[in-house]
């Protein structure tokens, strides 16, 4: 899937821990219960969608 098929372009967002140079990040963008995983530096590239509970359980397991 591309982005645009997976979320509107202002729900993504980008962790409050990414640089402002505009290094290596993801984002995220939470719709009808799945989450879309993207690389920062292409907005139209490929995405990862997961369902929502299995990205929760991903950050609950990271941020232990």
């Amino acid at each position: 899937m591309r982005a645009p098929e997976v979320a509107p372009e202002n729900t993504w967002k980008k962790s409050s821990y990414s640089d402002s140079q505009g290094g290596s990040c993801v984002e995220t963008a939470a719709q009808a219960g799945q989450v879309g995983i993207r690389d920062s530096k292409d907005r139209n590239g490929p995405v990862v969608v997961v369902p929502a509970n299995t990205w929760s359980t991903f950050v609950a397991f990271i941020t232990r």
